[in-house]
């Protein structure tokens, strides 16, 4: 026999968008209603019965006709995208749906989009929660209304504005290639992402909130909310130690049953390990939290789903986002072992190839990070979990060797020695530290693409360029030793040092200095007229007046400017280019193939 469990929701957000507001808002609306069954504290997590949330519901919406069979909610309430991040299964998230908080004032900013790209990835339904609401100019707020109820309480130019804010946000999400539109509005909700206008503040809209969420798990998540009798699977959030008990796991299950005294499969930092459940804790209720003595109670199983903290030996050495398997029949157990392996082995990476060195705080976040530039075709030597080591910046050398955009090291939330940082510096290793998941990869993206072009701009000026003179007629300054004449620039750009040539290839000497109003010039470009001096040219035998000359530029620079930098030439230097290799190809019909 099995049961249907709770939903598991996780709320995701851009910083100061009010993630954890919105929570304790939720919170205190259920918890408002005691008559009707209060919320259980779990470890990372609440869980809202569903008579509690449907009597919040009914006394600001009105009769709620659907019969629902969720038998609650359960929110992870340590909001963010690390924390979605580590609840992994194979595939997939163990987190059914996600809420993402949106402040309605500043729409979708820089750790919004990197929460799409998490739940996009995961393939995780989620409900837009636009908060803020009351922050709009005029706003008069009903404390815990209903959205239907606020809206009727505000002014024709508030209401105008408010579905501005909506529009804006329904136009970002469409450039992540999701439609979306305001819950009221939508009839398929499998095809159209619902906005739901909240205010943690106030609590206006949060009831709309809870109910788009129940009906959503009703709706579409009947298989996947069905529980089994049998052990338990869930994911470790983090691995936290607490006094009196050493390392601990914060662990969510989402399916079966955990009892004290079980073998637990997780991954440590040397691979798979068994552990026995020596306790389970959970949280002492909401209202006996204002006891400080005894934070937790004992129990002795827990039932999908739930957050729950589990002691035992030896936890110190799991991997935070690790799987986490019950082990039921020792038979099975190197199954499982090879399970957590695969899992593990899709993202932590070891190899000789020419790549970039990833190091992540946790299992779930590597795993981001790699799909991230797995995506950007972006190679990897290798990905692994834990603080920077001597060997990592060896490895990261050696690829700068080879390749020196990819000989770097991405390092996510975790520690780097100073001596490794001053190792790497003195070996020409560039390390990329950060906080924010995308963020990270995309501040190595632009160092890449920022030093490429600095270096091909570096040697694309080292290049000598293609240009075309007219020698001036009644312009010569002086015959020869050295040769003074007026020039016009017709294409390109003139400097000194370049040898000329002339139509027939052959070359009639260097430019010395050019000079405009008798002082010297740096370059002369199409259209300016200067005088140039010459040591190798008589003119009149070598040079002649009115006659077309040509740069006569090293091959090697010619090939580079065909096949690599044509796009930095000008239209006029591209058909200059054209006409010196023509000449060039009469003498020699390879030059600069």
């Amino acid at each position: 026999m099995g049961w249907t469990r709770e939903p598991i929701v996780v709320v995701l957000g851009h910083v100061d968008h009010g993630k954890t507001s919105l929570l304790d808002k939720m919170r205190g609306t259920v918890v408002a209603r005691r008559e009707a069954g209060g919320i259980t504290q779990h470890i990372g997590a609440s869980y809202f019965p569903l008579n509690a949330v449907l009597e919040t519901c009914r006394r600001l919406l009105g009769e709620i006709r659907v019969q629902l069979k969720v038998p609650g909610l359960f929110f992870i309430d340590t909001p963010g995208h690390q924390v979605f991040a580590n609840l992994r299964k194979r595939g997939g998230s163990i987190a059914d749906m996600a809420v993402l908080v949106v402040d309605v004032m500043q729409g979708i900013q820089e750790q919004t989009v990197e929460s799409i790209q998490l739940l996009r990835a995961r393939k995780t339904p989620f409900v837009v929660a636009l908060n803020k609401i009351d922050m709009l100019s005029g706003w008069r707020p009903i404390e815990g209304a209903p959205l239907r109820e606020s809206l009727d309480n505000q002014t024709q130019s508030v209401r105008n504005a408010l579905e501005a804010k909506v529009y804006n946000v329904v136009g970002q999400l469409a450039n992540f290639g999701f439609q979306s539109d305001l819950y009221s509005r939508i009839t398929n909700f499998a095809r159209t992402l619902a906005i739901v206008p909240v205010s943690a503040k106030t609590g206006e809209g949060v009831a709309d909130l809870l109910l788009v969420i129940l009906g959503l798990a009703q709706a579409y998540m009947s298989t996947q909310l069905e529980a089994h009798e049998g052990g338990a699977e869930g994911s470790v959030l983090e691995v936290v130690e607490e006094v009196g008990l050493g390392a601990t796991l914060n662990a969510v299950i989402n399916d079966g049953i955990l009892r004290v005294g079980d073998k637990i499969a997780v991954l440590g930092r040397d691979g798979p390990i068994v552990v026995k459940v020596r306790a389970l804790l959970m949280p002492k209720p909401l209202d006996e939290m204002r006891d400080p003595r005894d934070r937790f109670r004992l129990v002795e199983e827990v039932r999908a789903s739930a957050g729950v903290k589990v002691a035992g030996e030896g936890l110190d050495a799991v991997i935070p986002g690790s799987p986490l398997y019950v082990v039921s029949d020792e038979e099975r157990l190197e199954e499982i072992f090879e399970r957590l392996r695969s899992e593990v082995g899709e993202f932590v990476v070891r190899t000789d190839k020419v790549g970039v060195v990833v190091k992540a705080d946790t299992l779930g976040t590597l795993e981001a990070i790699v799909n991230y530039l797995r995506e950007r075709s972006i190679p990897i030597r290798t990905a692994d979990i834990g603080a920077l080591s001597k060997k990592d910046v060896m490895e990261s050398a050696a690829v700068a060797l080879k390749d020196e955009f990819l000989g770097v090291i991405l390092a996510f939330d975790v520690d780097v020695p100073k001596e490794l940082e001053i190792e790497a510096a003195n070996r020409g290793v560039k390390i990329f530290r950060g906080e924010v998941l995308f963020r990270l990869v995309d501040e190595y993206l632009q160092w890449v693409e920022k030093t490429r072009e600095e270096r091909e701009r570096a040697s694309f000026e080292r290049l000598v360029k293609p240009a075309k003179i007219k020698v001036l007629e009644g312009l010569v300054f002086r015959k020869s030793n050295p040769a003074i004449f007026g020039v016009e620039v017709l294409s390109g750009e003139l400097t000194p040092h370049i040898s000329l040539m002339n139509s027939l290839g052959k070359v009639v000497g260097v430019v010395t200095q050019l000079q405009n109003m008798g002082r010297p010039v740096a370059s002369a470009s199409a259209g300016e007229r200067v005088a140039i001096s010459m040591r190798e040219p008589v003119i009149g035998r070598h040079i002649k007046e009115g006659e077309t000359l040509y740069v006569s530029m090293p091959e090697g620079d010619a090939r580079l400017l065909l096949n690599y930098f044509q796009d930095r030439l000008s239209e006029d230097a591209k058909a200059v280019l054209k006409e010196i290799v023509e000449i060039k190809r009469k003498v020699n019909p390879l030059w600069a193939m």
